[in-house]
């Protein structure tokens, strides 16, 4: 009996495409930073930290290698889409609004969050005698792109190529204030009960995850 096939790492963009690393990579860095204002009291030791939001949350892809020294092609074919992944391409269809696309990292039971390339570093360490490049080392960070119910690794809507915003109920929310925050229109807010089988608008509670199409859904 042959042995399993490795999972290969791959990026999926919002439109469908990936694109898979030839080498997985060696680690995997997650990052999320939550703001704590200090609220000072005259004759207190020590402030009172008040929570002031949190930050986008990194994803950091180190010494990734992508290697064609046994094909003899430029390992360019290769990192030029990842270059292409950090131009404005009109991704945005819905605001009409020019920006990179958005990507997710899967690697077997492991998927991000929706993302995009923050930064991008590709180093060619080998070349053919004609000056070929044939072997890069990429490093990349991916910053998480809006607000998610389900903030983990494990996403379970991962893997589908588009799959539907989600929101967390914070405390004092309605699904039309929910609606004129995503569609501009608070009168949309029927569109956030259908999709989530809410049949009295003011029964949302907060910490509920809600399922959010966009407009062309």
């Amino acid at each position: 009996m042959e042995p399993p096939k490795a999972d290969k790492a791959k990026l999926r963009t919002e439109t469908g495409e990936e694109i898979s690393f030839l080498y997985n990579p060696t680690s995997l860095t997650i990052k999320k930073v939550n703001k704590w204002n200090a609220k000072n009291k005259q004759g207190e030791d020590a402030p009172e930290l008040v929570f002031d939001g949190g930050e986008s949350g990194s994803f950091d892809l180190r010494d990734i290698v992508f290697d064609t020294t046994h094909t003899g092609e430029a390992v360019t074919v290769y990192t030029n889409k990842l270059l292409d992944l950090m131009k404005a391409q009109g991704a945005d269809t819905d605001n009409n609004d020019d920006r990179p696309p958005s990507v997710q990292f899967h690697w077997g039971k492991i998927h991000s969050f929706d993302a995009v390339i923050k930064d991008l570093t590709i180093t060619f360490t080998y070349f053919s005698q004609e000056g070929i490049p044939l072997r890069a080392k990429v490093s990349m960070t991916l910053s998480q792109l809006k607000r998610e119910g389900a903030w983990s690794l494990q996403n379970p809507t991962s893997g589908t190529p588009r799959p539907h915003r989600t929101h967390q109920v914070q405390a004092g929310e309605t699904l039309d204030r929910i609606a004129a925050d995503y569609y501009g229109d608070a009168t949309d807010w029927r569109r956030l009960a259908s999709a989530n089988g809410i049949n009295d608008p003011l029964a949302i509670r907060p910490g509920q995850v809600i399922s959010v199409p966009k407009l062309s859904e």
